[in-house]
Parts: structure tokens; sequence; C-alpha cells
């Protein structure tokens, strides 16, 4: 028997254990859900959207049990109150587009003939949640898949064993049906077993790239769809016309919040030569404010990363890029809570380039490199050069100059003065090695149903 392990980065000691599911078992699950999807499907879609709403408020009221939760999983700060904002205003979006989104495409409705495109739920969605964000990355898949008539099986990752089981919890209090809404606990080869044995409908995987392969890998030749969201190195660009301290501000924010554990962190950025020192300057002097200690302490402003060797990654690729010519200009003594282990001090490095791992491969870490640039054609040449493509932040006075840079970016989403933010209204998607396919906004809902046309002649006259 297979037992999952959380290790807590708090302490190193395990902090949640359970057993993983042998085949059999989660067939019948899978199974209780196929037999479940049809008689959900067909209940009134305001009924649904308001169950997943009930069920989101009874997790709200769960809120003082999951923020210490959370910390001892993955090492967020309990200062900073958990996900709750992001998780209710994705909910209560999609909420609200339920209706408009899966409204029939009417395309003819005469005497003679009905012609129209009706949106149907896929069947069973399987949700494989990561630990960085477990909360608001499910609900991205898991809500608009409930309204939308699918039933749910959720995976989360070991990291963060409790979360999928704590949110189960919640929606079949509120009322969503047992077999409607169901957590499972799984070994990779399981995983890959069910995903083989074409037991899913649709799969929504966020993770590694690694880990996006093997659910491809898994699922050659079933044709199950599947939406990824994989690995990124999102860049910052501040142009010599930016408000200086609003990007300092923004941009550290993105690179060093929850760790630097965020899918859409900053982790490169380009500075135009004109503002490059003075952006440096105040970005060491921000940085080096973080608190660094235990998240359960409602004083500490930067926790632990989730496990060691994601630590391990952070400092190897520090390591190789000051090897290499870089600097790290924050002073390590202001940290003397980092250990060696899952507690990382934050990191400003400079004199870097695209030879090193450190401005190339995925860091997720509370390190930023940054590099000084001449022009909006170097910088776009740094930005695209680059395996990944989630999101880019933009930094100038100047829209019609960054909606033409935006228009030769490869990346999914472009900010203009903001960054590591989820529009809900927004599709949330990436390219090259980040991934495919698109959660939230209206075409979220279609990623989420397939298309089914009628074509009615009503008259043979």
């Amino acid at each position: 028997m297979t037992v999952i392990k959380c290790i807590s980065p708090v302490d190193g000691s395990v902090y949640a254990e359970r057993e993983a599911m042998p085949l059999a078992a989660a067939e019948a699950v899978v199974a209780r859900a196929k037999k479940a999807q049809k008689a959900w499907a067909k209940r009134p879609l305001e009924e649904r959207v308001q169950l997943v709403l009930k069920g989101v408020a009874r997790l709200n009221e769960m809120a003082d049990e999951i923020v210490p939760e959370i910390a001892w999983q993955m090492g967020r700060p309990v200062r900073y109150g958990g996900e709750f904002k992001g998780f209710n205003e994705r909910s209560n979006y999609v909420a609200e587009i339920a209706g408009s989104s899966l409204t029939p495409i009417v395309i003819e409705n005469s005497e003679r003939f009905e012609r129209r495109i009706e949106r149907e739920p896929h069947g069973v969605v399987f949700v494989i949640a990561p630990w960085n964000y477990p909360y608001m990355t499910a609900i991205n898949t898991v809500a608009p898949a409930l309204m939308a008539g699918n039933t749910v099986i959720i995976k989360h990752a070991a990291q963060t064993l409790l979360v999928g089981e704590r949110m189960v919890r919640a929606f079949n209090e509120a009322g969503v049906p047992e077999d409607v809404f169901q957590n499972i606990f799984l070994d990779h080869d399981t995983t890959s077993a069910l995903i083989a044995a074409n037991s899913f409908d649709f799969i929504n995987f966020t993770g590694s790239v690694e880990g996006g392969r093997a659910i491809e890998r898994a699922a050659a030749g079933t044709f199950t769809p599947i939406g990824l969201e994989l690995g990124g190195k999102d860049p910052g660009y501040v142009m010599e016309d930016a408000d200086l301290d609003a990007a300092v501000d923004t941009l550290m924010d993105g690179a060093t919040y929850n760790s630097g554990q965020c899918c859409c962190g900053i982790e490169r950025i380009y500075v135009n030569e004109k503002l490059y020192d003075a952006f440096v300057e105040k970005s060491v002097a921000w940085v080096s404010n973080y608190k660094l200690g235990n998240p359960l302490d409602p004083e500490t402003t930067l926790g632990p990363m989730a496990h060691k060797r994601f630590a391990a990654t952070v400092r190897s690729q520090i390591a190789d890029a000051v090897s290499k010519g870089a600097r790290a200009l924050v002073d390590p003594k202001l940290f003397p809570a980092d250990d060696g282990g899952a507690y990382v001090a934050p990191q400003v490095l400079v004199d870097v380039d695209h030879s090193m791992e450190f401005m190339t491969e995925e860091t997720f870490g509370p390190a930023v490199g940054i590099m000084k640039v001449k022009n909006d054609a170097e910088a776009l040449a740094l930005m695209n050069d680059c395996k990944y493509g989630l999101t880019v932040s933009l930094w100038t006075k100047d829209a019609e100059r960054a909606a033409r840079l935006a228009g030769d970016l490869e990346t999914g989403t472009v900010f203009m003065n903001r960054a590591d933010y989820l529009d809900p209204a927004l599709c949330w998607t990436g390219v090259k090695e980040t991934g495919r396919g698109g959660s939230l906004s209206v075409i979220g809902f279609h990623n989420l149903t397939r298309p089914k046309s009628y074509h009615f002649r009503k008259a043979l006259a």
C-alpha cells in the first residue's frame, strides 16, 4: 500500500498522510461520477450555480482552519489570510457569466428550420491541482465545470494533500451531491492507468512541464481533451517613461510573494538603461525589508519554500549564475532564518544574461534577475528568448507603445502597469511549454463543454 505524505516545510515533520487508492477503488470512484453526471446535468443551470456558490461560502466558513493548514502544508505566512479573495472573485465571476456563456447560439428559428449550437458538458472532469495556490488554481476549473453540468474528481499534489479533501467536504456539506464532486488520493502509476483507460472526459492539469508530458503520454490515443498550465519564466520590461516606484513595488512583489512560488510570478526583468541604476537600487531596498521566518508567526512576511528540494533548485541556479559573473545584491546577513533548507533568503541578481540557467529556466523561488536594455527591440528579443509563455508585464505611460510590443510577444497574457494577477473575465492561457487550453472567462466554459449542433427541418413543403 502506497502512503502519500505531506512533509511540512515549517519544521520538516510529516504533517499529513493518506493511503493512495488502489486501482479498483479508483475505478469505482470514476464509475460513481459517470453514473451521477447525467442527472446533475439535467438540473437547472441556476440550481447548479447556486449549489457551487454555497460550497464556496461553506469553504469560507472554514477560514480559521484553512489558513494555518496551508501554512503547515506549503509555507505561506498566515498574515496573508489564505486565498479567499481570489477564490471568491473567480467563483462569483464565473457564476455571473454561466448563463450567457452556455446559452445556445441560434442560427435560425423560422417556420421551416430550427438551427442552433448548444454547449454540452464533457462528462467526468479530472482536476489535477498544484500546491502553490491550491485553492485558487483548483477553483478555476472546479467551479465552471460543475456549473456546466460536469461531475468532477479532484486530485491534489502531495504537498497540499488536505486541500481537495477539504474542498469536497465543504461542497458536499453545502448540497453538492457526493458523487458529483469527489476527492481522490492517487500515486502516479494509478493516475496514469486511469488516464490510459480513457476514464475521464476532460483532464485539467496544473504543474510541471514533465508532469504535463506524463499526462499527455498516458492519454495518447484516448483523444481525451486536456488543459495544461505548466512552467513559466515571466518577464517584466520597464521602459524609460515608467512610474519607477510603482514598477519596483509591483515587480518585486510579483517576484517574491509566496516565496516566488507563483505561476505568473516575475522571474526576469529588463530595464531601460536610463532607469536601470535607480530601479536596481530601489528593488534591493524593497526586497531587503522582508522578514523570513515561521509562517505561523503573524510578523513573518516571507515563509519557507514548500519543500527543501525546491529551495535547492533556487540556490543552485543562483550559485551557477554567480559563478558565471552575476552579482547577488541582497545581503544574506539580513535573513538569519535562511537555514540552507526550505527557508530561503530573497535575492536580486544583476550582471546576468541568457547564458545562465537562472535567466532561462523556471526558478519558482524568491529570486529575480535584472538586465539593462537600450531599447524596445532588445527587450522584445530577450523576452521572447524563452521556451515558456504565460504572462509579460510592460511598464510605460504609452498604451500604444505597449500594444505594439504586445502584438509581437509570445505569451498568453500581456499586462501593462501591473503584474501577477489573474482576471477571471479574461482567458488564462499560455503558449510554448507553458501549455495549452485556457481557463476562466467565457472561453473557459467553452473548453469545459463540447458543441452540439441541431439542424431541424420543420416542414417538407
